[in-house]
Protein backbone atom coordinates (compact mmCIF):
# COMPACT_ATOMS: atom_id res chain seq x y z
CA UNK A 1 0.00 0.00 0.00
CA UNK A 2 2.49 2.06 0.93
CA UNK A 3 4.48 1.34 -2.24
CA UNK A 4 1.65 2.56 -4.43
CA UNK A 5 1.32 5.94 -2.77
CA UNK A 6 4.63 6.56 -3.08
CA UNK A 7 4.08 5.37 -6.62
CA UNK A 8 1.65 7.87 -7.44
CA UNK A 9 3.13 10.38 -5.42
CA UNK A 10 6.08 10.33 -7.91
CA UNK A 11 4.05 10.03 -11.24
CA UNK A 12 2.01 13.50 -9.59
CA UNK A 13 5.51 14.97 -9.06
CA UNK A 14 7.08 13.82 -12.34
CA UNK A 15 3.81 15.08 -14.09
CA UNK A 16 3.89 18.74 -11.99
CA UNK A 17 7.89 18.89 -13.29
CA UNK A 18 7.10 18.15 -17.14
CA UNK A 19 3.87 20.61 -16.89
CA UNK A 20 6.30 23.07 -15.04
CA UNK A 21 8.86 22.59 -17.90
CA UNK A 22 6.26 22.77 -20.99
CA UNK A 23 4.92 26.02 -18.96
CA UNK A 24 8.58 27.60 -18.83
CA UNK A 25 9.12 26.73 -22.56
CA UNK A 26 6.36 28.57 -23.34
CA UNK A 27 7.30 31.79 -21.17
CA UNK A 28 11.20 31.68 -23.04
CA UNK A 29 10.56 30.43 -26.35
CA UNK A 30 10.43 32.64 -29.12
CA UNK A 31 7.83 31.15 -30.54
CA UNK A 32 5.35 32.77 -27.69
CA UNK A 33 6.99 35.68 -27.51
CA UNK A 34 4.12 38.20 -26.05
CA UNK A 35 5.42 41.44 -27.34
CA UNK A 36 3.10 43.63 -29.42
CA UNK A 37 3.85 44.71 -33.12
CA UNK A 38 5.32 48.05 -33.80
CA UNK A 39 4.10 50.46 -35.83
CA UNK A 40 6.19 53.41 -36.68
CA UNK A 41 3.77 56.17 -37.88
CA UNK A 42 2.84 59.64 -36.29
CA UNK A 43 -0.05 60.19 -34.20
CA UNK A 44 -1.11 63.01 -36.39
CA UNK A 45 -0.71 62.91 -39.76
CA UNK A 46 -0.59 65.82 -42.24
CA UNK A 47 -0.89 64.77 -45.95
CA UNK A 48 -0.48 66.90 -49.40
CA UNK A 49 -1.73 63.81 -51.28
CA UNK A 50 1.71 64.24 -53.71
CA UNK A 51 3.91 62.02 -51.49
CA UNK A 52 2.39 58.57 -50.16
CA UNK A 53 2.08 58.28 -46.61
CA UNK A 54 5.46 56.24 -45.05
CA UNK A 55 4.88 53.63 -42.52
CA UNK A 56 6.80 50.63 -41.12
CA UNK A 57 5.78 47.71 -39.27
CA UNK A 58 8.22 45.77 -36.73
CA UNK A 59 8.18 42.12 -35.00
CA UNK A 60 10.35 40.37 -33.32
CA UNK A 61 8.40 36.81 -34.45
CA UNK A 62 7.64 37.90 -37.44
CA UNK A 63 4.39 39.19 -39.26
CA UNK A 64 1.35 37.58 -40.37
CA UNK A 65 -0.97 39.68 -41.30
CA UNK A 66 -1.48 43.44 -42.10
CA UNK A 67 -4.41 45.18 -42.54
CA UNK A 68 -5.14 49.00 -43.22
CA UNK A 69 -7.80 50.71 -44.23
CA UNK A 70 -9.21 54.64 -44.02
CA UNK A 71 -12.19 56.43 -43.13
CA UNK A 72 -14.00 59.87 -43.76
CA UNK A 73 -16.20 58.95 -40.56
CA UNK A 74 -18.50 57.59 -42.72
CA UNK A 75 -17.04 55.72 -45.35
CA UNK A 76 -14.56 53.23 -45.34
CA UNK A 77 -12.27 51.64 -47.79
CA UNK A 78 -9.47 48.90 -47.29
CA UNK A 79 -5.68 49.80 -48.83
CA UNK A 80 -3.90 46.77 -47.87
CA UNK A 81 -5.13 43.53 -46.44
CA UNK A 82 -2.15 41.59 -46.91
CA UNK A 83 -0.85 37.85 -45.10
CA UNK A 84 2.64 37.08 -44.93
CA UNK A 85 5.14 34.32 -44.18
CA UNK A 86 6.05 35.40 -40.88
CA UNK A 87 9.36 35.34 -42.03
CA UNK A 88 9.79 39.29 -42.54
CA UNK A 89 10.75 40.77 -39.02
CA UNK A 90 9.98 44.26 -40.89
CA UNK A 91 7.90 45.79 -43.56
CA UNK A 92 7.83 49.34 -45.23
CA UNK A 93 4.48 50.41 -46.84
CA UNK A 94 3.99 53.37 -49.08
CA UNK A 95 -0.15 54.30 -48.83
CA UNK A 96 -1.45 56.05 -51.31
CA UNK A 97 -5.15 57.74 -51.25
CA UNK A 98 -7.80 55.51 -52.91
CA UNK A 99 -8.63 56.92 -56.39
CA UNK A 100 -11.98 55.63 -56.57
CA UNK A 101 -14.37 55.16 -53.43
CA UNK A 102 -14.37 58.38 -51.81
CA UNK A 103 -16.81 61.01 -52.63
CA UNK A 104 -16.30 63.46 -50.10
CA UNK A 105 -14.60 65.93 -50.11
CA UNK A 106 -13.31 66.26 -45.78
CA UNK A 107 -10.14 67.41 -45.01
CA UNK A 108 -10.31 65.00 -41.92
CA UNK A 109 -9.93 61.23 -42.10
CA UNK A 110 -9.41 57.99 -40.31
CA UNK A 111 -6.34 55.44 -40.96
CA UNK A 112 -6.67 52.20 -39.30
CA UNK A 113 -3.64 49.98 -38.81
CA UNK A 114 -4.57 45.94 -37.72
CA UNK A 115 -1.07 43.99 -37.64
CA UNK A 116 -1.07 40.40 -36.45
CA UNK A 117 2.52 38.69 -35.88
CA UNK A 118 3.45 34.80 -36.23
CA UNK A 119 3.51 34.49 -32.53
CA UNK A 120 2.26 30.93 -30.74
CA UNK A 121 0.76 33.19 -28.19
CA UNK A 122 -3.15 34.12 -27.20
CA UNK A 123 -4.03 30.51 -27.69
CA UNK A 124 -1.79 30.21 -31.08
CA UNK A 125 -3.66 33.47 -32.52
CA UNK A 126 -0.47 35.95 -32.31
CA UNK A 127 -0.17 39.37 -31.13
CA UNK A 128 -2.56 41.67 -32.20
CA UNK A 129 -2.28 45.42 -32.51
CA UNK A 130 -4.89 47.97 -33.72
CA UNK A 131 -4.24 52.09 -33.84
CA UNK A 132 -6.21 54.34 -35.26
CA UNK A 133 -4.36 57.92 -37.20
CA UNK A 134 -6.15 60.94 -37.60
CA UNK A 135 -5.01 62.43 -41.07
CA UNK A 136 -5.29 65.80 -42.06
CA UNK A 137 -5.69 66.89 -45.92
CA UNK A 138 -3.47 69.68 -46.72
CA UNK A 139 -2.56 70.40 -50.62
CA UNK A 140 -2.61 74.09 -50.16
CA UNK A 141 0.76 76.03 -49.94
CA UNK A 142 2.29 78.50 -47.47
CA UNK A 143 0.98 81.98 -48.28
CA UNK A 144 4.50 84.19 -48.52
CA UNK A 145 5.29 87.14 -49.65
CA UNK A 146 8.19 89.76 -48.78
CA UNK A 147 6.99 93.20 -46.78
CA UNK A 148 10.17 94.98 -47.13
CA UNK A 149 14.15 94.53 -47.86
CA UNK A 150 17.07 96.25 -48.05
CA UNK A 151 17.59 97.08 -51.86
CA UNK A 152 21.36 96.01 -52.40
CA UNK A 153 23.64 93.59 -51.12
CA UNK A 154 27.70 93.88 -51.91
CA UNK A 155 30.15 91.26 -51.86
CA UNK A 156 30.81 90.62 -48.33
CA UNK A 157 28.06 92.58 -46.82
CA UNK A 158 24.68 92.00 -45.18
CA UNK A 159 20.95 92.50 -45.70
CA UNK A 160 17.89 92.78 -44.32
CA UNK A 161 14.55 90.97 -45.02
CA UNK A 162 11.40 91.45 -43.34
CA UNK A 163 8.33 89.20 -44.84
CA UNK A 164 4.63 87.64 -43.99
CA UNK A 165 4.37 83.42 -44.19
CA UNK A 166 1.02 82.26 -43.13
CA UNK A 167 -0.27 78.80 -43.01
CA UNK A 168 -2.76 76.96 -40.28
CA UNK A 169 -0.06 73.99 -40.33
CA UNK A 170 3.02 76.03 -40.63
CA UNK A 171 5.89 74.02 -39.73
CA UNK A 172 9.63 75.46 -40.57
CA UNK A 173 10.75 79.03 -42.33
CA UNK A 174 13.86 80.26 -42.94
CA UNK A 175 15.97 82.09 -45.62
CA UNK A 176 17.69 79.92 -48.03
CA UNK A 177 20.49 80.48 -50.48
CA UNK A 178 22.52 79.43 -53.22
CA UNK A 179 25.71 78.65 -51.60
CA UNK A 180 24.04 76.34 -48.91
CA UNK A 181 23.62 78.62 -45.90
CA UNK A 182 19.93 78.50 -44.17
CA UNK A 183 19.33 81.39 -42.12
CA UNK A 184 17.13 81.51 -39.29
CA UNK A 185 14.77 84.03 -38.95
CA UNK A 186 13.16 85.96 -36.05
CA UNK A 187 9.01 87.16 -34.99
CA UNK A 188 8.36 90.02 -36.01
CA UNK A 189 5.99 92.58 -34.97
CA UNK A 190 2.62 90.57 -35.68
CA UNK A 191 2.13 86.98 -35.48
CA UNK A 192 3.39 85.51 -38.94
CA UNK A 193 5.90 88.51 -39.95
CA UNK A 194 9.52 87.74 -39.81
CA UNK A 195 12.73 89.37 -40.00
CA UNK A 196 16.50 87.68 -40.89
CA UNK A 197 19.88 89.39 -41.17
CA UNK A 198 21.45 87.84 -44.78
CA UNK A 199 25.24 87.72 -45.92
CA UNK A 200 27.20 87.09 -49.09
CA UNK A 201 30.27 85.85 -47.92
CA UNK A 202 33.40 87.27 -49.29
CA UNK A 203 35.15 83.79 -51.14
CA UNK A 204 31.43 83.24 -52.73
CA UNK A 205 30.86 84.85 -56.12
CA UNK A 206 27.56 84.77 -56.27
CA UNK A 207 24.46 85.14 -54.32
CA UNK A 208 20.97 84.83 -54.13
CA UNK A 209 18.31 84.33 -50.99
CA UNK A 210 14.56 83.25 -51.52
CA UNK A 211 12.00 82.97 -48.37
CA UNK A 212 11.18 79.16 -47.56
CA UNK A 213 8.02 78.19 -46.16
CA UNK A 214 7.02 74.17 -45.11
CA UNK A 215 4.04 72.77 -44.10
CA UNK A 216 3.33 70.08 -41.79
CA UNK A 217 1.99 68.35 -44.85
CA UNK A 218 4.87 68.87 -47.08
CA UNK A 219 4.02 71.65 -48.89
CA UNK A 220 6.59 74.08 -50.17
CA UNK A 221 6.05 77.78 -50.91
CA UNK A 222 9.50 79.72 -52.15
CA UNK A 223 9.66 83.23 -52.61
CA UNK A 224 12.97 85.08 -54.28
CA UNK A 225 14.22 88.25 -52.65
CA UNK A 226 14.87 90.69 -55.07
CA UNK A 227 18.51 92.27 -53.93
CA UNK A 228 20.55 94.36 -56.23
CA UNK A 229 24.08 92.94 -56.02
CA UNK A 230 26.55 94.69 -55.96
CA UNK A 231 30.13 93.28 -56.47
CA UNK A 232 33.25 94.69 -55.27
CA UNK A 233 37.38 93.66 -55.43
CA UNK A 234 39.44 93.19 -52.50
CA UNK A 235 42.53 93.30 -51.97
CA UNK A 236 44.97 90.41 -52.70
CA UNK A 237 48.20 90.52 -50.78
CA UNK A 238 51.42 88.35 -52.08
CA UNK A 239 53.29 87.38 -48.85
CA UNK A 240 56.73 86.09 -49.39
CA UNK A 241 57.63 84.12 -46.31
CA UNK A 242 61.43 83.77 -45.40
CA UNK A 243 63.58 81.70 -43.71
CA UNK A 244 64.30 84.32 -40.79
CA UNK A 245 60.65 85.64 -40.43
CA UNK A 246 59.92 81.84 -40.19
CA UNK A 247 62.60 80.74 -37.44
CA UNK A 248 62.22 83.69 -35.43
CA UNK A 249 58.86 84.71 -35.40
CA UNK A 250 56.45 81.52 -36.79
CA UNK A 251 58.55 78.53 -34.95
CA UNK A 252 58.16 79.49 -30.99
CA UNK A 253 54.52 80.99 -31.92
CA UNK A 254 53.60 77.17 -32.83
CA UNK A 255 54.56 75.93 -29.63
CA UNK A 256 51.60 78.14 -27.93
CA UNK A 257 48.87 76.41 -30.08
CA UNK A 258 49.71 72.72 -30.18
CA UNK A 259 53.34 71.68 -29.33
CA UNK A 260 52.92 68.14 -29.45
CA UNK A 261 51.51 68.24 -33.22
CA UNK A 262 54.57 70.46 -33.90
CA UNK A 263 57.40 70.28 -32.57
CA UNK A 264 58.67 67.89 -35.36
CA UNK A 265 57.52 70.00 -37.99
CA UNK A 266 60.45 72.19 -39.70
CA UNK A 267 59.71 75.82 -39.61
CA UNK A 268 57.32 76.14 -42.90
CA UNK A 269 55.62 72.83 -42.06
CA UNK A 270 54.29 74.88 -38.42
CA UNK A 271 53.13 77.86 -40.45
CA UNK A 272 51.26 76.34 -42.52
CA UNK A 273 50.08 74.32 -39.62
CA UNK A 274 48.66 77.32 -37.77
CA UNK A 275 47.44 79.36 -40.75
CA UNK A 276 45.53 76.50 -42.06
CA UNK A 277 44.39 73.64 -39.36
CA UNK A 278 44.35 75.99 -36.01
CA UNK A 279 42.81 78.86 -38.49
CA UNK A 280 40.21 76.82 -39.63
CA UNK A 281 39.26 75.12 -35.79
CA UNK A 282 38.95 78.94 -34.54
CA UNK A 283 36.63 79.50 -37.29
CA UNK A 284 34.72 76.50 -36.75
CA UNK A 285 34.27 78.36 -33.07
CA UNK A 286 33.34 81.36 -33.99
CA UNK A 287 30.82 80.12 -36.68
CA UNK A 288 29.17 77.09 -34.14
CA UNK A 289 28.49 80.39 -31.36
CA UNK A 290 27.52 82.76 -34.05
CA UNK A 291 24.65 80.27 -35.28
CA UNK A 292 22.31 80.61 -32.63
CA UNK A 293 19.72 83.46 -32.92
CA UNK A 294 18.56 85.29 -30.01
CA UNK A 295 15.03 86.02 -30.54
CA UNK A 296 13.95 87.52 -27.45
CA UNK A 297 16.60 90.51 -27.45
CA UNK A 298 15.41 94.10 -27.82
CA UNK A 299 17.32 94.74 -31.43
CA UNK A 300 18.72 98.28 -30.68
CA UNK A 301 21.75 99.16 -32.11
CA UNK A 302 23.98 102.53 -33.46
CA UNK A 303 27.04 102.26 -35.95
CA UNK A 304 29.77 100.74 -34.19
CA UNK A 305 33.07 102.10 -32.89
CA UNK A 306 35.30 99.69 -32.15
CA UNK A 307 38.51 101.73 -31.05
CA UNK A 308 39.03 105.00 -29.94
CA UNK A 309 42.20 107.30 -32.10
CA UNK A 310 42.07 103.44 -34.24
CA UNK A 311 44.07 103.67 -37.33
CA UNK A 312 43.08 100.98 -39.43
CA UNK A 313 46.21 98.80 -40.35
CA UNK A 314 44.35 95.86 -42.29
CA UNK A 315 40.87 95.54 -44.28
CA UNK A 316 38.26 93.22 -44.42
CA UNK A 317 38.40 90.50 -46.94
CA UNK A 318 41.96 90.47 -48.09
CA UNK A 319 43.10 87.62 -49.48
CA UNK A 320 46.73 86.39 -48.46
CA UNK A 321 49.04 84.54 -50.83
CA UNK A 322 51.59 82.87 -48.56
CA UNK A 323 54.90 82.23 -50.97
CA UNK A 324 57.82 80.62 -49.92
CA UNK A 325 61.11 80.14 -52.26
CA UNK A 326 58.56 81.37 -55.28
CA UNK A 327 55.79 78.94 -54.68
CA UNK A 328 52.53 78.98 -53.05
CA UNK A 329 52.28 77.49 -49.52
CA UNK A 330 49.30 78.58 -48.09
CA UNK A 331 46.46 81.16 -48.49
CA UNK A 332 43.65 83.10 -46.19
CA UNK A 333 41.20 85.85 -45.93
CA UNK A 334 41.37 88.29 -43.62
CA UNK A 335 37.48 88.60 -42.08
CA UNK A 336 37.88 91.80 -39.76
CA UNK A 337 39.43 95.22 -39.71
CA UNK A 338 42.67 95.35 -37.70
CA UNK A 339 43.31 98.52 -35.67
CA UNK A 340 45.74 99.93 -33.85
CA UNK A 341 45.76 103.01 -31.65
CA UNK A 342 48.74 102.77 -28.69
CA UNK A 343 49.76 99.47 -26.71
CA UNK A 344 47.01 97.95 -24.53
CA UNK A 345 44.46 100.12 -25.84
CA UNK A 346 41.09 100.42 -23.60
CA UNK A 347 38.39 99.00 -26.01
CA UNK A 348 34.93 100.91 -25.00
CA UNK A 349 31.27 98.70 -25.76
CA UNK A 350 29.62 100.81 -28.71
CA UNK A 351 26.46 98.40 -28.40
CA UNK A 352 24.76 96.49 -25.65
CA UNK A 353 24.53 93.33 -26.00
CA UNK A 354 25.46 89.18 -24.35
CA UNK A 355 29.06 87.94 -24.11
CA UNK A 356 28.69 84.90 -25.88
CA UNK A 357 32.05 83.89 -25.69
CA UNK A 358 35.45 85.54 -23.27
CA UNK A 359 38.20 83.21 -23.61
CA UNK A 360 41.65 81.93 -25.77
CA UNK A 361 40.10 80.92 -29.96
CA UNK A 362 43.52 79.72 -31.74
CA UNK A 363 44.47 82.24 -33.96
CA UNK A 364 42.47 85.24 -32.50
CA UNK A 365 44.12 84.52 -29.14
CA UNK A 366 41.67 86.50 -26.46
CA UNK A 367 38.68 86.84 -27.95
CA UNK A 368 35.12 87.93 -26.83
CA UNK A 369 32.00 87.53 -28.81
CA UNK A 370 29.34 89.69 -28.13
CA UNK A 371 25.42 88.77 -29.18
CA UNK A 372 23.40 91.96 -29.95
CA UNK A 373 20.02 90.20 -31.07
CA UNK A 374 18.67 88.48 -34.43
CA UNK A 375 21.85 86.59 -34.90
CA UNK A 376 24.20 89.49 -35.13
CA UNK A 377 27.47 89.24 -33.04
CA UNK A 378 30.43 91.52 -33.06
CA UNK A 379 34.19 90.19 -32.56
CA UNK A 380 37.25 91.97 -30.79
CA UNK A 381 40.53 89.04 -30.60
CA UNK A 382 44.38 89.67 -30.00
CA UNK A 383 43.22 91.10 -26.51
CA UNK A 384 45.86 91.09 -24.00
CA UNK A 385 43.33 91.23 -21.47
CA UNK A 386 39.55 90.63 -20.80
CA UNK A 387 37.64 92.61 -18.55
CA UNK A 388 33.72 90.45 -19.03
CA UNK A 389 32.89 87.07 -19.02
CA UNK A 390 30.46 84.01 -20.93
CA UNK A 391 26.91 85.53 -20.31
CA UNK A 392 27.48 89.41 -18.66
CA UNK A 393 25.03 91.52 -19.63
CA UNK A 394 27.18 94.78 -21.24
CA UNK A 395 26.16 98.27 -21.82
CA UNK A 396 27.20 100.89 -24.03
CA UNK A 397 30.87 102.60 -22.67
CA UNK A 398 31.83 99.35 -20.78
CA UNK A 399 35.49 98.23 -21.10
CA UNK A 400 35.28 95.06 -22.29
CA UNK A 401 39.17 94.61 -22.55
CA UNK A 402 42.65 95.74 -23.94
CA UNK A 403 44.22 95.65 -26.98
CA UNK A 404 47.08 92.78 -27.76
CA UNK A 405 49.03 90.72 -29.76
CA UNK A 406 47.87 87.07 -28.45
CA UNK A 407 47.06 84.92 -30.85
CA UNK A 408 48.89 83.96 -34.76
CA UNK A 409 49.95 88.37 -34.66
CA UNK A 410 53.14 89.77 -34.75
CA UNK A 411 52.44 93.24 -33.44
CA UNK A 412 49.62 95.00 -30.56
CA UNK A 413 46.51 95.51 -32.41
CA UNK A 414 42.39 94.80 -32.63
CA UNK A 415 41.06 92.82 -34.60
CA UNK A 416 37.37 93.59 -35.00
CA UNK A 417 34.75 91.42 -36.80
CA UNK A 418 30.69 91.51 -37.45
CA UNK A 419 29.26 88.23 -37.68
CA UNK A 420 25.84 87.15 -38.92
CA UNK A 421 24.89 83.90 -38.32
CA UNK A 422 28.00 82.42 -38.33
CA UNK A 423 29.21 84.76 -41.55
CA UNK A 424 31.59 87.52 -41.21
CA UNK A 425 30.97 89.99 -42.94
CA UNK A 426 32.15 93.67 -43.45
CA UNK A 427 32.72 95.77 -40.65
CA UNK A 428 32.75 98.64 -42.57
CA UNK A 429 28.84 98.35 -43.31
CA UNK A 430 27.96 98.40 -39.42
CA UNK A 431 30.17 101.22 -38.21
CA UNK A 432 28.64 103.40 -40.83
CA UNK A 433 25.34 105.33 -40.03
CA UNK A 434 24.07 105.93 -42.92
CA UNK A 435 24.22 102.71 -44.20
CA UNK A 436 22.44 101.16 -40.89
CA UNK A 437 19.42 103.78 -41.69
CA UNK A 438 18.73 103.14 -44.91
CA UNK A 439 19.53 99.28 -44.82
CA UNK A 440 17.97 98.43 -41.39
CA UNK A 441 16.02 100.98 -39.50
CA UNK A 442 14.26 103.10 -41.87
CA UNK A 443 13.28 98.86 -43.22
CA UNK A 444 11.70 98.63 -40.02
CA UNK A 445 9.78 101.30 -39.55
CA UNK A 446 8.41 101.16 -42.96
CA UNK A 447 7.68 97.34 -42.31
CA UNK A 448 5.87 98.78 -38.63
CA UNK A 449 3.81 101.24 -40.72
CA UNK A 450 3.14 98.29 -43.65
CA UNK A 451 2.17 95.98 -41.01
CA UNK A 452 0.10 97.34 -38.22
CA UNK A 453 -2.10 99.37 -41.31
CA UNK A 454 -3.29 95.42 -42.01
CA UNK A 455 -6.56 94.57 -40.43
Amino acid sequence: MRKRVNKNRSITIFAVLIVIAILAFIYNSAMFERNMPDIVLDEQIYWNLKNPIQAKVKDDSGIERVLVQISDGENNITLINDKYSGSEREIDFNISFPKTGFFSKKNQYYLTFEVVDKSLWNFFMGNRIQKVYSVTIDTKQPNVYTVANSYKVTKGGSGVVIFKADDENLKDVYIQTNYGKRFKVAPFNKKGYYIAFVAWPVNQKNFSAEIVAEDLAGNVAKNRIKYFLQDKNYKVSKITLSDNFLSNSVYPLAEEFDYENTKDLLALERFVFINEKIRNESLFTIQNITSAVNYNKPFRLKSFFPLKNGAVVAGYGDFRIYEYNKSQVSQSYHLGLDMASTAEAEIVLSNSGTIAFADENGIYGKMILIDHGLGLYSLYAHCSELSVNAGDEIINGQVIGRTGKTGFVFGDHLHFGVVVQGVEVRPEEWMDEKWLKENVFDLVDNANKIINSVR
